[in-house]
């Protein structure tokens, strides 16, 4: 079976209201290919292990969350370097490529934030507004408090990664703030909103005295490791809605 390509960016597109956001990117369809689509291969980042990936796979359309980025192209007509690599594979086997960054991230039902807070089993309490992105973050807390050092176990076990923690806050975690990927700056909006412990996938070092001097717990998951959830969450949509094939590919990252 096959599905129109703007079929299912449209659907993308509504679903995830990317007219709401004021992005870096494209939200949507970022490179034309094909336009009748079997096979989906969803992955965090675009990158030349994912095209190929997606190749072997025999795939008519790459969907990702960090897609092509003003910031990778900013002079553009000029494309050099892997990026110009990357397209060459991608428009030689005439494959489409979708991106959905801001929009996936603040999705309240299958984005990677809201996400997080179901997977670590805390009940959404509220929202974070960011002054660089805007509602993207949440608020959650668990009914009965949890050892901090137990909860960064949790954290570690679920995203299969290996943590950096500032251990500044309260030993026992009750009200946490999640922003996935590179929010380590918004700890203090999410201290603002009455959280003992943030989560997000970046940390700075001019940061590090401030999260202590703040008296919040800080745990930075990694960027790629906490914005995995969407993608896959929407892929699963898609490929309920549609009938069509769609995979995850998996290309670990450590940052």
């Amino acid at each position: 079976m096959t599905v129109k390509r703007d079929k299912i960016v449209k659907f993308c597109e509504e679903y995830l209201k990317v007219k709401d956001f004021k992005d870096s990117c494209v939200n949507g369809l970022q490179v034309e290919g094909k336009e009748d689509i079997r096979k989906i291969v969803t992955g965090v980042s675009f990158s030349r292990d994912l095209i190929n990936e997606a190749i072997k796979r025999k795939a008519d359309m790459i969907m990702v969350h960090h897609g092509i980025f003003k910031e990778v192209i900013p002079t553009l007509p000029k494309i050099d370097g892997p990026i110009r690599e990357r397209l060459r594979l991608l428009l030689t086997a005439n494959i489409n490529l979708c991106g959905f960054h801001l929009p996936l991230d603040a999705h309240p039902e299958i984005g990677n934030n809201i996400s997080l807070i179901k997977d670590f089993g805390l009940k959404m309490t509220g929202g974070i507004d960011t002054p660089d992105y805007g509602a993207i973050g949440y608020l959650g807390e668990f009914n009965k408090p949890m050892d901090f050092k137990k909860f960064v176990i949790l954290v570690n076990d679920k995203l299969k990664t290996r943590s950096y923690v500032i251990s500044a806050g309260p030993k026992k975690v009750k009200k946490v703030g999640i922003i996935s990927g590179g929010a380590a700056t918004d700890f203090k909006e999410a201290y603002r909103l009455g959280a003992d412990t943030y989560l997000c996938g970046d940390i700075h070092e001019f940061l590090y005295h401030d999260i202590r001097e703040t008296g919040i717990n800080f745990i930075n998951a990694g960027h790629y490791n906490t914005e995995k959830l969407g993608i896959q969450n929407l892929g699963n949509l898609i490929a309920k809605k549609f009938k069509v094939e769609v995979e995850f590919v998996d290309i670990p990252c450590d940052v």
